[in-house]
């Protein structure tokens, strides 16, 4: 017997398709630099919140309660005092995370590109 969700096409255009909201997920801003700062590993959330500078404790708690829903970060919470939480990529996390450095390293290495395009952008208007 084959699973619903198998039978069903998905396309990120389509305005009802849930893997817009998974995209917004992955790649929004804050999204994007806690899945990459996990491919380091396993971490605590205030170690991580240091990783991601600028991110405030509200907005790294939403994320990464997003990215578990979503399946792509596991959180693994251990009854102590005080609370002792870890997060790490889940299998889909990690290749989702991996694609997400690859993209990082691209624009990382062609800002001079950016920025001269930029400049040249400011330059025309005004």
């Amino acid at each position: 017997m084959t699973d619903a969700v198998d039978d069903v096409m998905f396309d990120v255009f389509a305005r009802e398709c849930p893997s817009r909201e998974t995209l917004e997920h992955a790649t929004g801003r804050w999204g994007v630099l806690a899945l990459v700062a996990l491919l380091d590993g396993t971490i605590r959330f205030n170690a991580l919140r240091r990783r991601v500078a600028g991110i405030s404790e509200k907005m790294l708690s939403q994320t990464l309660q997003a990215l578990e829903r979503d399946g792509l970060v596991r959180r693994e919470a251990r009854p102590t005092i005080p609370p002792h939480v870890e997060y790490s990529l889940s299998p889909l996390g990690a290749d989702v995370a991996a694609k997400l450095l690859e993209l990082i390293e691209l624009l990382e290495g062609r800002m001079p590109d950016v920025l001269a395009a930029r400049a040249g952008y400011d330059g025309r208007r005004g």
